[in-house]
Formats: C-alpha cells, structure tokens, sequence
C-alpha cells in the first residue's frame, strides 16, 4: 500500500521541540535568578545621638523596644553623644544604606544645628528621612517672683524696662536660644542672652532669681509649672497642649510663626532603598499607633505626627529654613 508522506509531521516535531527546549530555558532561568532579600535578617542598630538617660535617650528605647517586637528582630540603641549630636550624625551618614544603622534625628540635628554652624554632614542631602515621631512644644517660661501674670504684661514690661530682664538658654544655637530671639526680634524688645552649657544650670538660676525668663521644652518645664515654681506664660504649636491646657499658644496672643517644636523622627544614611525606607516608615506609624505607646509619649507632652517619608523631609526642609532666617536676622552664626 502506498503512503502519503505527512509533510506536516516535521514541522509539528520541530515547533514541540522548539516548546521544549523554551520551557527547560524558562525553568533554569528562573532557578537560577536571585530572590529578593527579605529584610530584616539581623538585629537594627538605633543610634540615639544623646548620652545615656534624658528624653531623648528614653524615647529611643521605648520605639525601639515596640519596633523590636513589630518588625521581628532586634533593634538595639546605641547611645552616641558629642558635639551637638553631630558625631553620631555623622556616622550614621556614612554608615552602609542597607538599613540596619538608624538614628533618632531631633531638631537639634536637624533643625537648628544646620541652620547656625558649619557641620561635617549635609542635615539634607547625606540623610534618608523614613518618619516622624512626634513634639514637644516650647514654652515661655519666668520667674514667678516678678511682677507679671500674663503674655502681655511680660511684653509690656520688658518694652519698659529694656536690658532689666534676661534669660537663660542650654547654650548658644539651641531651641532655647532661637526660640527666644524669634520672640525678642517679633515682639521688639530686649533682653541679655546668658548660655549655659545644658539646660539643668539654666534652671537653677532661673529658680534662684538669677536669671528672669527661659523658652524651654514644655516637657522639661511641667514640674517646675506645676508646683508654681516658674509661671508659664506661651506655647509654641497650632493649638494647646493637653498638657497644659491652660497656657495660651503664641497665635492666639497674635503672634503668627512660633511653631518650633522639639521634635524627634527617624533618619538613615543616604539612598536607603525605597523598599526599605516603606517598610521602616510603616513598622514606625504601626508603633505609633498603639494605645501604650501614645499614653507613655502624652504623658511626656509629646504629640505624635506620623508622617510619609516625603512629608518628613519637607519638614526638615522648612525647620532648617525657620531657624536660619531667626540666625540672619539677629545675625547668630557660631563656629
């Protein structure tokens, strides 16, 4: 019997092994290409740029205890203190962008350092902001022995007797020193600058009489208002603190601008992968969104302000911008 050849067979052959040898090809390609590696694998260090002790340092190790638990490994604070904070900022900025080196920045990094002194970082550009985690307004405070129950008496007064008041600070450059010449250079009046190194001996002239006003944290100055031991006269911020609801904000007395806050968030070095930086900023708003950790931060009169990493280092941005136009107009650069 004669037989057709089927001249379509070899092409048939060919197109399935063809389809083979594309899927085997598939197969190892995809054996063979890297997965992603999942992060973290190993505990996350967070630099606090502070000596041990204080609000910082406490604030440090209480996030970190809360991102130890909801991000599944360890995150280990690592106190750094010197020069301002300038030496952890610094090694933090060339730290590896890999994500296990983090730092709790604060205004002084931040903020008010980068605005008045020559640093060895770039606050901006040698930084990847991840979130914010919240504020503590300042407040002006005085001695209660002067003759002054309200704001505008203390302006009132000042006016009068120009050079008889002074304040004291935590040193030249800090919160509490802008603070108060933004208030001097809005309010037009004067009054003599005493820097101390750190803000407790600020206190205790303040007590004794040696000194007649401060601007420091409200945090700091609670127990001393508290027990009336200096009167409380403005806060910083857009409203009232929970905490001293009874201290008028700078807006409401008609001054517009006084919205410097001793604030805190989380930075890393430089060029931190997006991947990264997402899930960091998301573990961060996690943590602060649980009840405990937003009852122990209010009760230090702090207010939480979760942000996007965008939104904090806009933030940044404009803090740094606020305190160098207070050190050009009172012409405040310190070397």
């Amino acid at each position: 019997m004669f037989i057709t050849p089927n001249r379509q067979l070899p092409i048939f052959l060919s197109s399935l092994t063809l389809a083979a040898l594309t899927l085997i090809t598939s197969l190892n390609v995809h054996a063979q290409a890297p997965t992603a590696t999942p992060y973290p694998t190993k505990p996350i260090k967070l630099i606090a740029p502070v000596a041990a002790g204080g609000g910082l340092d406490n604030i440090a190790r209480t996030l970190a205890e809360r991102l130890s638990r909801s991000i599944g490994q360890q995150v280990v604070v690592e106190n750094m203190g010197g020069g301002g904070g300038s030496i952890a900022s610094q090694a933090v900025a060339k730290a590896p962008a890999d994500g296990y080196t983090l730092m709790v920045a604060y205004v002084g990094t931040h903020g008010t350092n980068p605005a008045v002194r020559r640093l060895p970082y770039d606050a901006i550009k040698d930084f990847t902001p991840i979130g914010m985690i919240g504020a503590t307004p300042n407040v002006l405070v005085i001695n209660p022995d002067l003759p002054i129950k309200n704001f505008k008496e203390f302006i009132d007064f000042a006016k009068k007797n120009p050079a008889k008041l002074s304040y004291g600070s935590a040193g030249p450059g800090t919160l509490t020193h802008l603070g108060m010449e933004q208030l001097k250079l809005a309010a037009g009046i004067f009054m003599v600058h005493v820097p101390y190194r750190g803000v407790g001996p600020a206190y205790t002239d303040l007590l004794a009489g040696q000194t007649q006003a401060m601007f420091p944290t409200l945090f700091a100055a609670l127990p001393y208002i508290n027990t009336n031991r200096v009167r409380g006269l403005a806060v910083t911020g857009a409203k009232r603190s929970s905490a001293a609801p009874n201290i008028p904000t700078f807006k409401e007395l008609g001054f517009n601008g006084f919205d410097g806050q001793q604030w805190y968030g989380v930075v890393g070095p430089a060029n931190l992968p997006p991947a990264i930086t997402a899930k960091l900023n998301a573990e961060l708003n996690k943590v602060l969104a649980l009840p405990e950790f937003s009852e122990k931060m209010t009760s230090e009169a702090m207010t939480l302000m979760p942000m996007t990493p965008q939104q904090f280092a806009n933030y940044i941005k404009e803090d740094i911008a606020r305190w160098a136009k207070v050190a050009k107009d009172r012409n405040i650069e310190i070397e």
